[in-house]
């Protein structure tokens, strides 16, 4: 499996602060790549620079062969970033949005098509303002697959959803995952990073302090003697939750 990003002893300063301290870390072609830490630590300060949103001080971004210190332009074309939020144009129904956004990516796409793609097909012609926080998300998702982009960058997609919007919108991530494209995600719930996650990097004060998949990280804690000061159940109350209420989408 193949490289498709890779960095280089990044560094970004603000004045005298360094907010990330000469990471390095490389994401395959194909995975859901997790970047976990806390506020402030430096990951979406990362995810930025690689999404040419913002510069970087110094370090080698590769980004599908691309570098983007000379070819930021051509990388922009192969991206897909969903942030943690997005402003739509409140007069305009999914489907126009859809097609402004294909305007903008000079791009053709089918919009019923790809609101089917995201479980909302029967929504088509309601507004934003009009759909639940997981609709809203999921659309904003299917923004991002407009330019069908090999790598789409979702940061804390499932912040404020309940327990049910949380497990289908982890479907449709890999279910874009399954169809080729690669994602990376940041996210503050430990429990979806583990789940959804074939690899993730944990960054705290600006370096990353470990990276592998979360069954190795989790072994090598065990290993070390550490012990849960409660033990776990088979199940947990989100479980109860999402086995009374249904998994099926039943959002109004």
């Amino acid at each position: 499996m193949k490289n498709i990003i890779e960095v280089s002893n990044l560094v970004k300063n603000y004045g005298d602060f360094q907010a990330v301290k000469g990471i390095s870390f490389d994401v395959k072609e194909g995975e859901i790549f997790g970047l976990l830490g806390p506020n402030g630590a430096g990951k979406s300060t990362t995810l930025e620079i690689i999404e040419t949103l913002r510069e970087k001080t110094s370090g080698t971004i590769i980004v599908d062969g691309l570098n983007i210190d000379t070819n930021p332009n051509d990388i922009k074309k192969i991206i897909g970033v969903q942030l943690q939020t997005s402003g739509f144009y409140p007069g305009l129904n999914l489907v126009e949005l859809i097609n402004l956004f294909c305007g903008l990516y000079n791009q053709e796409a089918d919009p019923k098509t790809l609101l089917e793609k995201v479980n909302l097909y029967d929504k088509a012609k309601s507004k934003v303002k009009e759909l639940s926080g997981g609709q809203k998300q999921r659309f904003s998702i299917a923004t991002t697959l407009i330019n069908k982009p090999k790598i789409i960058f979702l940061d804390e997609p499932t912040t404020g959803l309940d327990p049910q919007a949380r497990r289908n919108l982890w479907d449709l991530i890999r279910d874009i995952r399954d169809q080729g494209t690669t994602v990376i995600l940041t996210t503050h719930y430990m429990d979806e990073a583990e789940v959804l996650c074939d690899r993730v990097a944990i960054i705290d004060e600006g370096k990353i302090i470990a990276i592998a998949t979360p069954d190795k990280l989790i072994d090598d804690l065990v290993a070390t003697g550490f012990e849960r000061p409660k033990e776990m159940k088979q199940a947990n109350l989100e479980d109860v939750f999402i086995n009374l209420t249904g998994h099926d989408i039943r959002e109004l």
